[in-house]
């Protein structure tokens, strides 16, 4: 999902545009680990500890992070190493945006959470390309193969089926074959764009109780899990002092 998201980001020119200045910003879920005890870091460090359970996120920053974000505020946002599965002192400033790009592996599990989208996308990928990327990805982070896979096969894949693939059924659009769905993701990238230029209707506020405005439009045609679109208040306001 968060190579959708970069996918995305890139087609709308904003990655050129300076930070403060974009009017489309991605975060992750992932920033928002909970800070774990040492007895579970020393887990973690042994690929012991599940980070694909509901549980290791702390659903209450990230409720009261978005809220401020749709209110059109600047917020800090934690920043976590995943070499030592800790949370760093220091915080990345997010600035208002008019669309907010909110990826993560369990983004539709909290309804709180949920209820504050706009429109749900779940980018559905093969297992085996899921696996691939995951074993690439955590041997740059100087895990060795066997850990991985241990970790994957006690962990990764049945959080995933007992926690992610069930929230397919909230998405508003499915995006099969993730990055390589350039058709889909055009579709996204043009909704985005007519949003911008004003040619959408100004999202309902309403949906912050869960009775917004949704587009669904599925498209045809294997899950990573959910990549989400939702309106912000763009604002000038100056800063106070970013996956397992």
């Amino acid at each position: 999902q968060s190579t959708v998201c970069e996918k995305i980001m890139e087609l709308l020119g904003q990655n050129e545009v300076e930070q403060r200045q974009r009017k489309v910003l991605i975060l992750s879920q992932d920033s928002f680990y909970k800070v774990l005890t040492a007895e579970q870091q020393a887990k973690a460090l042994k690929g012991q500890y599940n980070f694909d359970h509901p549980d290791a996120f702390d659903n209450e920053l990230m409720h009261s992070t978005l809220k401020n974000i749709v209110e059109g505020k600047t917020v800090e946002v934690p920043t976590y190493d995943f070499v030592t599965h800790s949370r760093l002192a220091e915080t990345t400033v997010v600035y208002p945006a008019d669309v907010v790009l909110f990826e993560g592996i369990l983004v539709f599990y909290n309804q709180d959470i949920r209820d504050m989208f706009h429109l749900r996308l779940f980018v559905d990928t093969d297992s085996d390309v899921r696996l691939s990327r995951r074993v690439l990805r955590d041997m740059k982070r100087g895990r060795d193969l066997e850990q991985i896979l241990t970790q994957y096969t006690t962990f990764v894949k049945p959080a995933f089926e007992e926690f992610c693939l069930p929230t397919k059924k909230y998405a508003d659009v499915i995006i099969p074959r993730g990055v390589d769905n350039m058709v889909a993701i055009n579709l996204i990238v043009q909704h985005i764009q007519d949003i911008l230029n004003g040619d959408i209707c100004k999202w309902q506020r309403g949906a912050l109780n869960g009775h917004g405005r949704t587009y669904k439009r599925p498209f045809p045609e294997q899950a990573e899990g959910g990549a989400v679109l939702a309106a912000g208040k763009r604002s000038h306001l100056e800063s106070s002092s970013r996956p397992h």
